[in-house]
């Protein structure tokens, strides 16, 4: 484990390689799971102009979970977003190749939206537990889902450390990220792994 300010890392986000590969896993991360992804309370409104803003272009049944439970359920530190029937999260969209897409993300490409997506969604499949004012973040390499990203980003040269720079900046900022990469490189040379 390594730390940064006020965040714990897992030894393994330094030397891990990951890069989506959506093609290969037709976003598996967005309909499986037993939980709908976690949710920041500074992101709940957006979540909600987002919704009102997409929901006629959603799936009828998110719609209907939606109607019945609400679009983000728990609540506190505890919070995490709607999904049907235990499964896909109720902003999925499918595209004719039948990948799973995130709506927000597309609304944002598409220039309809400021906002990419939650940040645990940004940062997947990097896991926070918060803890009072220090945050140990994991890499949560989950075979069936992470095999094709590990896959595209070995034979491309590609670390998730690297990988995820925007979100980790989104979360803790430029400065910070500077510093972990640093870090990383450092845990890479230890390791005898090419930087």
């Amino acid at each position: 484990m390594f730390r940064v300010d006020h965040v714990y890392l897992s030894d393994d986000i330094a030397t891990a390689q990951f890069a989506c590969n959506l093609t290969a896993c037709k976003g598996t991360c967005c309909v499986r799971g037993d939980a709908g992804a976690p949710v920041r309370r500074q992101e709940t409104a957006v979540l909600r102009k987002a919704w009102e803003l997409l929901k006629d272009e959603l799936r009828p049944r998110a719609r209907e979970v939606v109607a019945e439970k609400g679009l983000i359920w728990g609540e506190g530190t505890d919070m995490e977003l709607a999904c049907t029937d235990g499964a896909e999260c109720v902003f999925v969209q499918y595209d004719d190749a039948g990948i799973a897409l995130c709506g927000i993300h597309k609304a944002a490409m598409e220039g309809r939206i400021g906002w990419p997506k939650p940040v645990s969604c940004h940062l997947f499949p990097l896991r926070i537990i918060e803890s009072g004012a220090i945050d140990y973040v994991n890499f949560e390499y989950i075979p069936e889902m992470c095999s094709p990203a590990c896959d595209h980003a070995k034979a491309n040269g590609i670390f998730l450390a690297e990988y995820l720079k925007d979100a980790l900046v989104r979360r803790y900022g430029e400065i910070w990220y500077d510093t972990f990469l640093e870090i990383c490189h450092t845990i890479r040379q230890e390791k005898g792994i090419p930087v």
